[in-house]
């Protein structure tokens, strides 16, 4: 490798580790903020939520590469135009391919990382989280041995444990059971506890009331000296996880289990999901070319209306939404599986046509005449605010 190749490449290279590191971090703390109710619902440790948030991240990595390919690519040539560097290399006699040789280095390497994570590693991460998740549910000592609050066990199932006593014993038992449609049951016990009879978990609560409501509006009210509320469908839930499409490994969806109850109700889920994985991994090569055809050549942007950084994920944007458009459509319409496929091959093949007459990739004027209005209004009204924050504290002060 030359010495301007590796300088292109090394500049692209820390440009793509730095916005891959902020991306991951915003994308990832965004699903990790859903799942915080693991926590707050299921009274789990800290370390079992910090293990769930772990493994998600082999599912935000084959998303935030391709994106994090074009910021640092379409930035990195964007600042050597700048600098007059791309007019030097062209002025000195050297091929287009010195450039982009580099970059589809960086590239091909972000497309073989996606592959191997979307066909091996999030496979596993996705089963070993939910895993975690079922066990945490079907933790139930954990789960109702809170006092003094309501935890929700499923829908229609709610427990309460008002305190909790010596030998393992609850006071002021209080479960809610609407699972049954149209009959509503309301349990209150003064005293129980959580035993195991053989494999199965029941809560067996002493001295207490059963409310029933039946559909006709009918109230019976029995009271007990002891009964047995059968846990342990709950507790089993760990044993009996619901693998969807996206978290079966490419081996068992190259051949799935036809007595697979997904399998047999969506087939088609099975073959949209095998096509996306063996698509999606071309993305960081399709966005790198795009933003070559963008910011490539040393006159395709130094008149252009819009930042080719703009550009160039506006059209990444596009090409990714019409992706995930045909995915869609795919589940219920298998053509539109081979469009999803040969969209990223398609949007290469237009990109490198562009890159070989030697003409800049750009947005049609009027969407580039919004998108700089947008930029303009954005800029204006940042502006306002910043004065207006500026005001205020200079009042208080």
């Amino acid at each position: 490798m030359k010495v301007v190749e590796r300088y292109i490449l090394q500049r692209a290279l820390v440009l793509f580790l730095g916005a891959l590191a902020w991306t991951l971090a915003i994308v990832w703390t965004t699903q990790v903020l859903a799942r915080i109710d693991l926590v707050t619902d299921s009274g789990q440790s800290a370390l079992t939520f910090f293990k769930v948030a772990t493994l998600i991240i082999p599912s935000v990595v084959p998303i935030v590469v391709p994106f994090s390919v074009v910021v640092a690519v379409a930035q990195t040539l964007s600042v050597m135009n700048t600098d007059s560097e791309l007019v030097v290399i062209n002025a000195a006699g050297a091929s287009r391919l010195m450039v982009a040789r580099p970059i589809l280095l960086l590239a091909l390497c972000a497309s073989i990382l996606c592959f191997v994570v979307h066909n091996g590693v999030d496979p596993y991460a996705r089963q070993k989280n939910r895993e975690l998740v079922a066990s945490a549910r079907a933790d139930l000592l954990s789960l109702v041995i809170q006092e003094g609050t309501f935890r929700k066990v499923e829908d229609g199932l709610f427990l309460q444990v008002g305190e909790r006593l010596p030998d393992n014993q609850l006071g002021g038992i209080f479960v809610a059971d609407s699972r049954e449609e149209g009959v509503d049951l309301v349990y209150y016990a003064k005293r129980g506890a959580i035993v195991d009879r053989k494999d199965e978990k029941v809560l067996l609560m002493s001295d207490g009331v059963v409310h029933r409501k039946t559909p006709s509006g009918e109230v019976s009210v029995i009271h007990f000296t002891s009964y047995a509320f059968d846990l342990s469908a709950f507790s089993a839930d760990a044993e009996r996880q619901t693998l969807l499409p996206k978290d079966q490994t490419t081996t068992y969806l190259l051949n799935p289990d036809p007595n697979d109850s997904i399998f047999q109700h969506e087939p088609g889920a099975y073959r949209t999901e095998l096509f996306k994985r063996f698509s999606d991994w071309l993305f960081p090569i399709t966005f790198a070319l795009i933003a070559l055809a963008v910011a490539g050549d040393a006159r395709s942007h130094r008149e252009a209306r819009l930042h080719p950084l703009v550009t160039s994920i506006t059209i990444a944007l596009l090409t990714f939404w019409l992706t995930f458009f045909f995915e869609g459509k795919a589940k219920t319409t298998p053509i539109f599986n081979y469009a999803m496929a040969a969209m990223p091959i398609v949007m290469s093949l237009i990109c490198v046509w562009f890159i070989y007459r030697q003409k800049a990739m750009e947005l049609p004027v009027g969407w580039t005449d919004a998108l700089t209005e947008f930029g303009r209004t954005a800029g204006r009204r940042l502006s306002a605010l910043r004065a207006s924050l500026g005001r205020t504290r200079g009042g208080t002060a």
